[in-house]
């Protein structure tokens, strides 16, 4: 089993991770950003229940949106419910909101939402890429390749 790394940080805590993400797509660049919130969505995020395998982020009239990620409803919230696939607003500074836009509009990129998590201060951020679709004959030689770099390893672990 590989050691995992211990996070000191109490606050630090991942919510949804989008595995598919980097198999489906060649990720070139990756960007941090805020997400607005309700208070029970935060809550509900707490919980640990979200997923981001389905959602992805678009440029729409000046602003960065996240589309179609699912938060689960807060159980607790009687009077202030959520929507639990609507659009969320992401933040992002201007300058990167436009490379953000010359990449999906002039290069044909696409934005895939990689990681939710807790900062170490306690707030939801998202971590989009910036990528590019994969051909099937990309994918089959990213598995290639993870399996030969299986068999090395045990192939060394067995010269050892």
């Amino acid at each position: 089993m590989a050691k995992q790394k211990q996070n000191t940080d109490p606050n630090y805590k991942v919510i949804a991770e989008n595995r598919r993400a980097r198999f489906d797509y060649a990720i070139e660049d990756d960007i941090e950003c805020g997400i607005v919130l309700e208070g029970s969505e935060v809550k509900s995020l707490r919980a640990g229940g979200s997923n981001i395998a389905e959602s992805y982020a678009s440029v729409d009239d000046g602003e960065l949106w996240l589309i179609n990620s699912y938060i689960a409803p807060y159980e607790q919230a009687k009077v202030f419910k959520h929507e639990e696939r609507r659009r969320r607003k992401l933040l992002v500074s201007r300058k990167e909101l436009s490379n953000l836009w010359n990449a999906t509009q002039r290069k044909g990129m696409t934005l895939v939402p990689l990681v939710l998590y807790f900062n170490h201060k306690g707030r939801a951020k998202l971590k989009i890429g910036i990528a590019k679709g994969k051909k099937l004959h990309d994918k089959r030689e990213t598995q290639a390749k993870r399996d030969w770099s299986r068999q090395k390893q045990r192939l060394m672990k067995d010269h050892s």
